[in-house]
């Protein structure tokens, strides 16, 4: 009988959810709603020197945010609970202590110092990779070394001890990888893991498989960092006899640098200026500040669709794709295995695409919350107008108001350089002649008639429209580029594009 095809995401509340996390979740939850399973959120807090004030509450809200919601979770458990790993603290130790029965683990009594002396010991004999392993254990202090009166006697009085693996010193471990295919690993090249810490907590590698088991997760997806890990699990996996129920593995490949070279961090995203969480996020104890795509700009489906394309591909020339898309498409064997460059021009371009396909009415409201900021109040038609015109030029909603600001606040004052070079006496004759003519019309504006009154205005004079075209946008607008110029005429209106011609020819001087 097929079982229900559970997953989960487990971050630690160590601080900002990076980018790399996010996309962790994404790919858990369309797997599992692909297969018609649940996608689980537990948090992983066993290492509660590294706790974060308010880093759990980030992790929803991020989550949320995007659309990402898990079906069972901190807030909003299941049959399965808790779902905070500090909550489940009582229960590991037993599963701990099956291990040293079972004689898969055992009792370690070595001190700080101890473990520093032969970490010292093995470096000044040129051992590469000091660990405490099959080999070294013989010499430490632990229950498989010491008298078993003794080990009694220190567990009896309160000796601070950890539990540690028993691994194998001649062993091939074997994981067949849904991303990597067959990894083998020899378990000489393991250590002897602490699976208990002395203060009673579970180490991530016994309370995560643990976890795993009781809420019968089907299919560990998680980053390319925890791979070296992955044998471990197996070996736990065997020894606790639950390889039949093991679930399948897959380990999603890293997000590198811009550049490719390395993988992606967070002074890499400052300095080169884009964001790498996905929500603002403020460090409680230095009170560093970093900005998140959210508040950058990014659109929640935009951000998700470009978090998609990190890794994985739909096998055809497709990029936009909804959430519902993209569960339809998704599938682990479309992820590849090598590291993924971060382009966040890619991320622009995925935000451009789905700004332009919003309603104007939707964008207008973008544009008006922000007028609003300002103080500054405009009709919804003329919001509506102006978002349509602005909309092809724009990556982010705020660009809306940055960049057609001019159609709502006249210039008082103008690009120099377009000035000197297109400002003169064509273009004071061709604008007064115009102005004169707005004055005259009896109709309200449009493109149509603003076009013919402009042509007009030119042959009149004798004057080409295209010698004064750049002369004109300057003297309405304060620029010299920008949206269709009669479109814009359109939106300002036949009195406000009189006052600011009038303001420009008082304004501007022609230069000999």
């Amino acid at each position: 009988m097929n079982r229900e095809v559970r997953v989960r995401f487990a971050p630690s509340p160590t601080g900002a959810l990076h980018i790399g996390g996010v996309r962790t979740a994404l790919y858990n939850y369309l797997f599992a709603k692909k297969n018609n399973g649940k996608f689980l959120l537990r948090i992983e807090d066993t290492d509660q020197n590294r706790f974060v004030p308010g880093a759990e509450e980030y992790i929803k809200d991020a989550l949320e945010w995007i659309g990402v919601v898990p079906d069972e979770s901190p807030w909003s458990e299941g049959q399965y609970g808790p779902y905070r790993q500090s909550e489940r603290k009582p229960m590991y130790m037993q599963y701990a202590l099956d291990l040293v029965e079972k004689g898969h683990a055992y009792y370690a009594f070595d001190t700080a110092e101890e473990l520093e002396a032969m970490r010292e010991r093995l470096t000044a004999a040129r051992v590469v990779s000091p660990q405490y392993n099959s080999i070294t254990r013989a010499q430490m202090k632990n229950s498989l070394t010491l008298p078993d009166d003794e080990v009694k006697e220190r567990l009896a009085s309160g000796d601070p001890y950890v539990i540690r693996i028993k691994i194998p010193r001649k062993e091939e471990v074997r994981l067949n990888d849904m991303i990597r295919g067959w990894v083998m690993v020899h378990s000489s090249t393991l250590d002897d893991k602490v699976l208990m810490k002395s203060d009673g907590m579970p180490t991530y590698h016994l309370a995560n498989i643990v976890d795993d088991h009781l809420m019968h997760i089907t299919h560990v997806i998680r980053g390319e960092e925890w791979l070296p890990s992955a044998p471990l699990h197996v070996l736990l996996y065997k020894y606790f006899g639950w390889e039949d129920t093991m679930p399948q593995f897959a380990h999603l490949p890293l997000l590198m640098k811009p550049d490719g070279n390395g993988k992606l961090s967070k002074r890499d995203a400052e300095k080169h200026g884009f964001p790498i969480f996905p929500l603002d996020w403020t460090d409680p104890t230095s009170g560093e500040k970093a900005q998140g795509f959210k508040e950058s700009g990014y659109l929640p489906d935009a951000f998700l669709n470009f978090l998609a394309f990190l890794g994985w591909n739909p096998g055809d020339h497709r990029e936009i794709f909804s959430v519902d898309e993209l569960i339809e498409a998704f599938s682990i064997d479309r992820i590849g295995k090598s590291g993924t460059k971060f382009d966040i021009n890619k991320a622009k371009w995925f935000n451009e695409q789905y700004l332009r396909s919003k309603l104007d009415a939707e964008l207008a409201e973008y544009l008006l919350t922000d007028l609003s900021k300002e103080g500054i109040s405009i009709s919804q038609d003329k919001a509506e107008s102006i978002v349509t015109l602005m909309k092809e030029r724009a990556t982010f909603p705020s660009d809306l108001w940055k960049e057609g600001k001019f159609m709502i606040i006249a210039p008082d004052t103008f690009d120099e350089g377009v000035a000197a070079k297109r400002w003169n006496n064509e273009a004071v004759t061709v604008l007064s002649t115009y102005r004169d003519k707005l004055l005259s019309l009896d109709d309200d504006l449009n493109p149509e008639n603003a076009k013919t009154l402009l042509e007009a205005a030119a042959e009149e004079n004798g004057i080409k429209l295209g010698k004064v075209m750049q002369a004109v946008r300057l003297a309405v607008t304060g620029i010299g580029a920008g949206p269709d110029l009669m479109q814009v005429f359109t939106i300002l209106g036949k009195k406000e594009l009189s006052k600011r011609i009038d303001f420009a020819l008082d304004k501007l001087k022609v230069t000999v």
